[in-house]
């Protein structure tokens, strides 16, 4: 099945009792049981919930994976991937990544003595002189968030699995519709589902997929025992947002590819980061692994200043000033006082994200009130 049949029918089936096309939203706590040891597969909705069950099957589906388990956000998922460690052990992770993901890692994770390093994975070199005979798995985002670098993931998964270190990637960026880290030999799948999956801006939920059978069993322990539970409702929107993924994201990708080039070009821009440009020093690797080249794009300001940075921001009237993506609409946001702002700032700057460096996901709004926004926000800077 193609991916714009499987966003609508992967491990879908009409609601055995109705026949209702899509999942109905099972708004229970608990479930009767025929006896105390003999249940018809739910028992309590923290463990499991047939509208949860349906939206894993998508997911599954769409990342070729075997099993996915669902969160209550991002974090919830990224938080129980981490839980399979114990201390002592070591983890190898992106330099240029989530600020979310960064706090959770150094905050929460480094006081119970789980070990990180943030490498620039843009070099295979860097990679490899991280690992120590404590590393346990590597932490791959792919486009990075927010500088857009390209993490080659065939050559990390290579080095990895010479020395059986799990892989994960963190493919919120991209989405399934993009980029399918499964089929090139990752171990495990991590979304927000809050973005392109959901795609609305209207629900918060995570994802693991895997078809790694201790990953999966992890995941799904850690839903049950420490409850980062979503609710039948965001299982629910998430289900009915997968649904549009493949026309959104076709949209969102020529929307940013037009933007990217019109940024590009104009005269008070410095530095524009998009893996479609052909002298990004990524595309060749994007264009391998990745079937477009996604709806984000970053740029400096010429002048590399704060004041006209926040300036162009507070004078675009469709672009909206919020944190997330990969809603509908088409967001700006500045991230090292926004998604980033939790990373000390020496820390973002070695990794080059600039203090003035603004973040674009672009929506499916008509291209050309976007570049007229745009240009009217350059007009006044």
């Amino acid at each position: 099945m193609q991916f714009n049949s499987k966003v609508i029918h992967a491990g879908q089936h009409p609601e055995e009792t109705s026949g209702a096309v899509m999942p109905p939203i099972f708004q229970t706590s608990t479930y009767v049981q025929e006896a105390p040891d003999v249940n018809k597969g739910y028992d309590y909705a923290r463990v499991g919930n047939p509208t949860r069950t349906a939206l894993e099957k998508l997911i599954a589906g769409l990342e070729n994976a075997t099993e996915c388990a669902a969160f209550g956000s991002g974090c919830a998922a990224m938080d129980a991937m981490i839980k399979m460690f114990r201390p002592g052990d070591h983890i190898i992770s992106s330099n240029d990544l989530y600020g979310g993901t960064y706090r959770l890692f150094t905050q929460v994770f480094e006081p119970f003595g789980i070990q990180f390093s943030f490498v620039d994975m843009t070099s295979h070199q860097n990679v490899e002189n991280a690992i120590t005979k404590s590393t346990k798995m590597i932490w791959i985002e792919t486009p990075t968030n927010p500088l857009l670098n390209i993490v080659d993931i065939r050559a990390v998964v290579h080095l990895a699995k010479e020395r059986n270190i799990l892989t994960a990637v963190d493919n919120t960026f991209a989405s399934p519709y993009l980029q399918q880290p499964l089929d090139l030999g990752v171990d495990a799948v991590i979304h927000s589902t809050t973005k392109y999956l959901g795609g609305h801006s209207d629900v918060i939920g995570g994802a693991i997929a895997s078809s790694n059978k201790a990953i999966i069993e992890n995941a799904r322990f850690q839903v049950k025992t420490t409850g980062g539970v979503p609710g039948p409702m965001d299982c629910y929107l998430t289900l009915r947002g997968i649904k549009t993924l493949a026309v959104r994201m076709q949209r969102t990708c020529e929307n940013a590819r037009k933007i990217a080039e019109y940024i590009r070009n104009h005269p008070k821009t410095g530095d524009v980061r998009y893996p479609g440009i052909e002298d990004h020093p990524g595309h060749e690797t994007a264009k391998a692994q990745m079937k477009d080249f996604g709806g984000m794009v970053s740029f400096s300001l010429k002048s590399d200043s704060i004041s006209k940075a926040h300036e162009f921001m507070k004078n675009t009237r469709i672009f909206t000033l919020a944190e997330s993506l990969g809603g509908v609409e088409s967001l700006i946001s500045h991230p090292a006082s926004m998604t980033h702002g939790s990373i000390p700032a020496e820390v973002r700057h070695k990794a080059g994200l600039k203090d003035s460096l603004i973040r674009i996901s672009s929506g499916i709004e008509d291209i050309d009130d976007l570049l007229e926004d745009l240009e009217h926000a350059f007009s006044k800077i």
